[in-house]
């Protein structure tokens, strides 16, 4: 099981996902230091597609303090082979859909990050949703109370 180190809790709540992605981060040796020590930051950030690569914008990596100084939100290349791009892309040029990172974790020693292609939840669908999961909840309840 990968370990994870930084999860978007906004990600499910403000979009509704429909594809996930697992990627590789281009980052220097004292971001990926920085990562492993917990110091990201992904609530903020997004992903764009510029020139067939694909971008993390915002995500914020905070120096350590003995290692060598960067900008702690530059975008970050996303290693993704071109078919995976291309079908990200296509998703993308659809009228509502967006790319958000979702999870960052170590894998084999390697960062790798998932994205989430989904649309925006409108305010309607977001109480739908809290609705959904309180009714969940209460049949939950309610099965506990007959089993005991």
């Amino acid at each position: 099981m990968p370990k994870s180190i930084a999860k978007n809790r906004n990600a499910y709540r403000n979009f509704a996902i429909d594809d996930k992605y697992e990627c590789g981060i281009s980052l220097l040796g004292s971001e990926v230091k920085s990562i492993k020590a917990n110091r990201l930051n992904i609530n903020n950030s997004f992903v764009r597609i510029v020139n067939n690569t694909i971008l993390l914008i915002n995500a914020h990596i905070s120096p350590m303090p003995t290692g060598i100084n960067f900008d702690p939100t530059r975008s970050r290349n996303l290693l993704l082979h071109k078919y995976q791009i291309s079908k990200i892309k296509q998703q993308l040029d659809t009228k509502g859909y967006t790319a958000v990172p979702i999870n960052v974790y170590v894998k084999k020693s390697l960062v790798k990050i998932e994205i989430g292609i989904g649309k925006g939840k409108t305010l309607y669908d977001k109480r739908q949703t809290i609705i959904e999961r309180d009714r969940k909840r209460e049949a939950l309840r309610e099965l506990k109370r007959k089993n005991t």
